[in-house]
């Protein structure tokens, strides 16, 4: 592990003997029954899963897609005691503007890698900003983890992400992220808004909080986004519950089983059609051990709300962009926590991973929204 502030080289180098272990899970699966028509009733459907087992087994080349995520450069770094891994990647440009772009659960920093090169070094003719791009492995993540102490909720993260970026000599910078990302995000926009040019996000999660009448004359967007979230809720909701209650119950499950861990990720994967894509956070998981350490996110959550910990509003400029069956982000709410969102932006292509389902229109939106607070 790096000593105390150093920043290191890192390569991933998964042993052959890994690779052989899980191949010889996956041959010896054990499949649970299944109803005769029930499809996705009942959650994640056999024929789907199956179909998954077999191109994992038979068809994914893990060796193909770690030279891929080698082909970047990656470091790690102590921060609050917590081993922290990062892609850095420099822009030629020397105007670029310096991002940190922050993953959700269950993906990883893998989901951005469309983003680079487009980000990193635009067409010159075009006038598009550039970025430096830190792209980090939350603690617990990949090779951020495991976690060795309780505590890492998104406001430490945060604040592991402000020392990060200081000790890349980034004293001014912009914020990205999706899914838990954001809620990462916005902690660290509030607590060190006089760093952060800007806060772009995916989701803005501010929603109802029992007030009197806030439910009120609702426009038929935001009606529309809470007819959405508790629809989820209510349907696909089940691993946040458990997740945010009794995590290591299930980790000990996941653990032990990779079809066990591809069909709770499946849950969010649903939608996603690149088997790559999805079996890649998958491997990031397994091969490093940190199941128990994902799921743990949730329940840092719960216990910093139950302590009524509350991330205080931000004033820095706050932009969202949105994508088809990711309309869950509600404008009442989020102007009661954000007060200068500058940019509102709804897209009908997928999706909840836009950084790969739809990158150029990700892309697009993070230019126009950092192109003037440069």
């Amino acid at each position: 592990m790096p000593s105390t502030d150093a920043i290191e080289p890192f390569r991933i180098e998964i042993a052959e003997s890994a690779l052989i272990e899980l191949r010889e899970r996956l041959a010896r699966a054990r499949w649970a029954d299944e109803l005769p028509g029930a499809d996705w009733d009942y959650g994640i459907a056999l024929q789907y899963l199956k179909e998954l087992h077999s191109y994992w087994l038979d068809g994914y080349d893990w060796r193909k897609h770690e030279a891929v995520l080698n082909s970047y450069p990656q470091f790690r770094t102590t921060i609050d005691g917590q081993q922290v891994h990062f892609l850095h990647v420099r822009s030629p440009r020397p105007d670029a503007v310096p991002l940190i772009i922050s993953h959700g659960w269950p993906g990883s920093f893998a989901d951005f890698l469309d983003l680079i090169e487009p980000l990193t070094n635009p067409d010159p003719a075009t006038g598009a900003p550039a970025f430096d791009l830190v792209i980090p492995s939350l603690p617990g993540y990949a090779f951020s983890g495991p976690t060795t102490e309780p505590g890492w909720d998104p406001r430490r993260i945060g604040r592991a992400w402000a020392e990060l970026m200081q000790r890349l000599g980034y004293h001014r910078y912009g914020v990205a992220g999706n899914d838990a990302g954001s809620l990462v995000s916005v902690a660290l926009a509030s607590e060190f808004g006089d760093r952060v040019l800007g806060m772009h996000v995916t989701q803005l999660w501010s929603g109802p909080i029992g007030e009197p009448g806030e439910l009120d004359d609702l426009t038929a967007a935001d009606q529309q986004a809470l007819d959405v979230r508790n629809w989820f809720i209510d349907n696909l909701g089940a691993y946040n519950a458990l997740h945010s209650q009794q995590p290591q119950t299930l980790a000990h499950a996941l653990a032990d089983s990779p079809i066990g861990l591809l069909a709770w990720y499946c849950q969010i994967f649903r939608d996603e059609v690149n088997a790559d894509f999805i079996l890649t956070n998958v491997m990031l998981t397994w091969l490093t051990g940190t199941v128990a350490a994902n799921l743990r996110l949730y329940y840092e959550i719960r216990q910093a709300e139950l302590r009524g910990e509350r991330i205080e509003p931000t004033e820095v400029p706050v932009g969202l962009a949105q994508f088809g069956n990711d309309y869950i982000s509600m404008r009442r709410f989020a102007e009661r926590d954000h007060h200068n969102i500058v940019s509102w932006n709804g897209y009908e292509q997928p999706g909840h991973y836009a950084a790969h389902q739809s990158p150029d229109l990700l892309i697009a939106d993070l230019r126009g929204f950092f192109a003037p607070l440069r």
